[in-house]
């Protein structure tokens, strides 16, 4: 008998991935050309010439049975040093090698994080807007996923929903900053009430509250943005890290899951996530790019495009008599909807050859996302279907 469990998500569509295949399939009829796509966050920018220079020379030089064969379950160790290295040079924390576990991108790392601080039955809280797969990343493991109303003036956490919210089942509170699909960055003011709000309750209930960090868009922050390293300010935090977006590589899924070395049982989170990728049939990550990312960390793809597509966008659209919240990085914008149906908005847009996301899978009706990684001859192209739009 099948699992029903996975059948019923046969059910569920995936949004995102219908309005990608609309476009292709639109495209076969009225040309790639005249297709305006902006639904999916894959990166527009090449890889820096580093990874590919740094493939090539470990393919030359590591004896074939290092660079092939099976690595260590938490990851290569001098891995995991370069990786606790770059953290600590960024951002002052002092991390060993024994606070890190190599992953398959963030969501390896989200899978083991969830699964080593919860247990089934427990809650962990995020805050809208939020990544649209953090209900099944969260319903895999067992766990009850609450969803914290966004605040809509800001996209700054709102904290009287999230006292509300509370209580002594909650595990685990993730949250996502550079946020997908706002580009907001949570600043230093709002991490710090966080924290405070969780070490008092810490206290109430008796038992730690891991703060996790979901941060693959940790290196696309906009000039003059001041992006705060949330391990910095609260001791139980657990970060996972991908390098699909700072330097390209979202289809080697590669990543980690680092735990602050002040956390409650920081070393017992460690040691335990080998055996949850016995659980969960991830074992190990492929050893050529765990090795490429060692020596490449402290590089980033030439991001800058993604600055000139937001400021190219921002100003046009609010010309236009759209509202949005600026973003702080990324590379996603969160306009309200004309109308206040994202979905009748996006299905309009549609008409026209422009693929937008309507804001409801990511728990904040009434928006639309942008994935503004593309061409920037595309996103000038898009302005007038834009303005086109509101009047409709």
């Amino acid at each position: 008998m099948l699992n029903q469990t996975f059948a019923s998500m046969l059910n569920e569509k995936d949004v995102i991935f219908e309005i990608f295949q609309y476009a292709q399939d639109k495209a076969k009829i009225v040309g790639a050309e005249n297709i305006l796509d902006f639904s999916l966050g894959n990166p527009s920018v090449p890889a820096p010439v580093s990874v590919n220079d740094t493939i090539k020379s470990i393919v030359d030089t590591c004896p074939p049975l290092a660079l092939h064969g099976y690595s260590p379950n938490r990851g290569l160790p001098e891995v995991r040093a370069a990786m606790a290295e770059d953290l600590n040079r960024k951002f002052g924390t002092h991390y060993t090698m024994n606070n890190i576990f190599m992953t398959q991108g963030a969501a390896g790392a989200l899978a083991h994080a969830f699964r080593a601080v919860a247990a089934p039955g427990d809650e962990i809280i995020t805050f809208a807007p939020c990544f649209s797969e953090y209900k099944p990343y969260t319903a895999g493991a067992g766990l009850k996923l609450k969803v914290v109303p966004a605040d809509i003036s800001s996209f700054q956490i709102n904290f009287d929903a999230f006292l509300g919210m509370l209580s002594p089942r909650t595990a685990a509170v993730l949250i996502n900053s550079p946020n997908n699909p706002s580009g907001v960055v949570y600043s230093a003011d709002t991490i710090k009430k966080l924290a405070g709000i969780l070490e008092e309750k810490q206290l109430e209930y008796g038992h730690p509250i891991y703060l996790i960090s979901d941060e693959p868009y940790r290196d696309i922050v906009f000039s003059g943005v001041d992006a705060p390293y949330p391990a910095a300010f609260y001791a139980n935090t657990l970060t996972a890290y991908s390098f699909s977006k700072s330097i390209s590589l979202p289809g080697e899924r590669i990543g980690y899951l680092a735990v602050n070395p002040e956390a409650e049982d920081a070393g017992k989170i460690i040691e335990i996530c080998p055996q949850i990728s016995r659980t969960i049939g991830t074992n190990q990550t492929g050893t050529l790019m765990q090795r490429t990312v060692a020596e490449v960390c402290g590089d980033t793809a030439d991001l800058s495009v993604y600055e000139k597509n937001e400021k190219l966008l921002y100003e046009a659209l609010t010309s236009y008599g759209y509202e949005c919240v600026e973003p702080d990085g990324t590379f996603y914008m969160f306009p309200k909807a004309p109308g206040g149906d994202a979905f009748a908005f996006c299905d309009k847009a549609k008409e026209l050859n422009l693929m937008l996301v309507p804001g409801d899978i990511f728990y904040c009706p009434g928006h639309f996302r942008i994935a503004y990684c593309v061409p920037t001859e595309r996103v000038e192209r898009s302005l007038p279907v834009f303005k086109q739009l509101i009047s409709m």
